[in-house]
C-alpha cells in the first residue's frame, strides 16, 4: 500500500467526510476515519485486497459513516446502528450509488456491533466490524508498526467515553426502543446506571492506543 495514511478522493467521498464532520463530535468523526483507515490496513494483512469482493470506496463509506447513528442527525427513534444505517443508505443514495451497494453498506453498519455475526456477512462486514475493533484494540498487533501515523492525523480526543456519551445520549431520546435490553446500547445505558461507567470504559485503560 503505497500511502496507508491517503483517504479517498472525489465528490462522494467529500460528502461522506463533510457529513461525519458536520453532525459528529471531533472524536467520533476521527474514530470513524480511523475505522477506515484501519480496516484496510487489515484487508491488506488478511490478504483482501485484490479479492472480487474487496471495494475501497464501499469500505471508506461503511466504516466512515458506521455512527452516524449517534450524530445530530439521527432521529433518536431506533437503534444508534440501524439508524446510521439509514441515513448512510439516504446519504448513499442520494450520491447516485447502486442499490446493491447501498444494501451492503447498510448490513455492514447495522451489524457493526453484532459479533459472529457480522462477520459470516461478506468481506464488506467482515471489514467494517475488524477496522472498529482494532480502533478498540481488538487485533492491535495488525497495524501496531502503522498506527502512530494514524493517530497523529486522526487524535482519539478520548474517544471511548466520548462515544459511550453519545451513545447514551441517543438511547435517553426512546430507551425501549433504542436501547432494548443486550443490545451494546441497552447495556451501556444499564452500566452507566448502576456503576457510573461502563466495561467499554475500563476496558480502554488495557487498550494499546489508551482511551
Amino acid at each position: 500500500m503505497t500511502d496507508f495514511l491517503a483517504l479517498p478522493a472525489g465528490p462522494l467521498a467529500d460528502t461522506i467526510l463533510a457529513t461525519v464532520r458536520g453532525s459528529e463530535s471531533p472524536s467520533v468523526a476521527n474514530h470513524s476515519i480511523r475505522s477506515f483507515l484501519f480496516a484496510r490496513l487489515f484487508a491488506e494483512h488478511e490478504g483482501c485486497l485484490d479479492d472480487p469482493a474487496y471495494d475501497a470506496g464501499l469500505l471508506f463509506a461503511a466504516t466512515v459513516l458506521h455512527d452516524l447513528g449517534v450524530g445530530t442527525l439521527a432521529p433518536g427513534r431506533a437503534r444508534f446502528e440501524v439508524e446510521g444505517a439509514d441515513l448512510a443508505a439516504e446519504l448513499l443514495t442520494g450520491q447516485g450509488v447502486a442499490a446493491s451497494d447501498v444494501d451492503r453498506v447498510w448490513e455492514a453498519i447495522a451489524l457493526h456491533t453484532s459479533p459472529g455475526i457480522a462477520e459470516r456477512r461478506g468481506l464488506l462486514t467482515y471489514l467494517t466490524r475488524e477496522g472498529v475493533g482494532i480502533d478498540f484494540g481488538r487485533n492491535a498487533h495488525v497495524v501496531a508498526d502503522r498506527h502512530e501515523g494514524i493517530h497523529e492525523r486522526h487524535p482519539r480526543l478520548a474517544m471511548v467515553p466520548s462515544l459511550v456519551d453519545a451513545i447514551v445520549a441517543h438511547a435517553a431520546r426512546a430507551e425501549a426502543t433504542t436501547a432494548p435490553r443486550y443490545s451494546i446500547a441497552g447495556e451501556l445505558v444499564r452500566e452507566r446506571r448502576e456503576a457510573g461507567v461502563t466495561t467499554l470504559e475500563r476496558a480502554a485503560a488495557d487498550c494499546p492506543w489508551g482511551d
